[in-house]
């Protein structure tokens, strides 16, 4: 019994820490938009104290803002899978242990230099002296990328890609080798044996680096801002609107609870999806 207590004891004083940084930067800010999204906008800016429905009503009033978010952060988020894994395959599988830490670490290197100068680099290639013009002087005029959704959905898979990789690499590496060789013995081909065996299995991998790209898409300000310049919204570029131009804080406030709310709801239906999927089939093959 006293064992019992102690550990609990210590697995409290250890969640401790976690747990008061979790309240603190996370539910009481939560708290503190919900209370400002029932308010209304002070006469100079800001917030004021009252109770109405009003800024929820009014949100479709950021309905192309929402409309682009829920467009593109998926599709984005969809195509940087489909970069990712075979990146993720090939290190894990094809690399040798000897350079495969080595690889990874490149993989993840763009991280070291600042995210605006990655997207300022990706504006002169997209721009009219990058590849438009060297697409027009192979006779392709017209061509107009910087500015443009696709111009987005490039700088997005090519930003959060080294966010994608790392956890379906781990879902790969730890793939028992001897589940494909007994596959291979009864007879299944190498798409076969991928198909049935090693995708599924790594699809904890494939949830985990989505829902990580999908939620920083979500809330993406710098993204749209330099690739769209302004003509592709996201909610990002809402809440900057409404807080520090607008000054209309209740507004702003009611649309970041519903951004977290649909984070929230998709994330769990997504999660539940992959997952449910991932244990049916584990059971199949018992």
């Amino acid at each position: 019994m006293n064992d019992a207590k102690h550990s609990r004891t210590l697995t409290a004083l250890l969640l401790a820490p976690a747990g008061v940084f979790f309240v603190f930067l996370l539910v009481l800010p939560l708290l503190v938009m919900l209370v400002y999204s029932f308010g209304v906008r002070a006469p100079e800016g800001g917030y004021q104290a009252a109770f109405t429905f009003d800024n929820y009503l009014n949100l479709p009033a950021r309905g192309k803002a929402f409309t682009n978010t829920l467009l593109l952060a998926p599709l984005a988020t969809a195509l940087t899978v489909l970069f990712a894994y075979p990146m993720a395959y090939f290190l894990a599988v094809k690399v040798s242990p000897r350079w495969r830490n080595a690889m990874l670490v490149l993989v993840v290197a763009p991280f070291w230099t600042s995210q605006l100068l990655r997207y300022y680099a990706w504006m002169m290639i997209l721009g009219s002296k990058g590849i438009p013009s060297w697409l027009e002087w192979i006779g392709i005029a017209d061509v107009r990328l910087l500015n443009t959704p696709y111009a987005v959905l490039i700088g997005a898979v090519y930003g959060f890609l080294p966010l994608m990789v790392p956890p379906i690499f781990v879902s790969l590496e730890k793939l028992d080798k001897r589940l494909l060789e007994a596959s291979a013995d009864l007879g299944s081909k190498p798409w076969q044996s991928f198909l049935q065996i090693t995708l599924p299995l790594s699809l904890p991998g494939v949830a985990t680096g989505s829902m990580l790209v999908f939620i920083l898409l979500m809330g993406d300000y710098i993204l749209p801002q330099f690739l769209g310049g302004g003509k592709v919204y996201f909610i990002g570029n809402a809440l900057v609107d409404l807080f520090l131009q607008s000054r209309n804080w209740p507004f702003g406030a009611a649309v970041s609870i519903a951004l977290v709310i649909i984070m929230f709801v998709t994330m769990y239906f997504y999660m539940r999806f992959v997952l449910g999927k991932t244990d049916q089939r584990r059971v199949a093959m018992v």
